[in-house]
């Protein structure tokens, strides 16, 4: 139900993109939302994105669904992080239009609820430092993860302007 509320969420903001003049394949994106957790049939943890890669090539669907899955994490996962977390060492970052709307969708989609940009800083606050405290000269500073999940947010509601 989670992927096909993305996929439902994806096709929205997808079509309002498309009347705006933006190039986009909406259907590549709708199919990427309703396989972009294929990979949580082998785990459940940052890795599935990885997984659902591997699963969509191993059954030779087209590639770009298998990069919409390993690219959907927050707002992408860079080499050095992917590293420290023990994923193998390469980026994945959301590159095309589709892999940053799918991965968007999936931030605002909470089990099949939508739900606000603030909502998801939180969650990713919680997850990455449960010491939410991280002073950097008198400054909370956010993890570089949330900075990337803003950044997005804001790219893709650009588009809409």
């Amino acid at each position: 139900m989670h992927c096909l509320a993305v996929s439902v969420y994806t096709y929205e903001f997808g079509s309002k993109i498309k009347n705006k003049g933006h190039n986009i394949n909406l259907e590549l994106a709708v199919i990427g939302a309703l396989l972009h957790d294929i990979g949580r049939c082998k785990t459940h943890g940052i890795e599935h994105g990885i997984e659902g890669g591997k699963i969509l090539r191993k059954y030779n669907f087209n590639e770009k669904l298998a990069l919409i899955a390993e690219r959907h994490i927050g707002a992408g996962i860079p080499k050095n992080e992917a590293v420290e977390l023990g994923l193998p060492p390469r980026d994945y970052i959301p590159l095309t239009l589709e892999e940053k709307l799918v991965a968007h969708c999936d931030n605002l989609i909470s089990g099949v609820n939508r739900v606000d940009i603030d909502f998801v800083v939180n969650k990713f606050k919680k997850r990455i430092d449960k010491n939410l405290n991280n002073i950097s000269n008198g400054i909370q500073s956010l993890p570089p993860a949330v900075i990337r999940i803003l950044k997005l947010n804001n790219e893709i509601n650009n588009l809409l302007i």
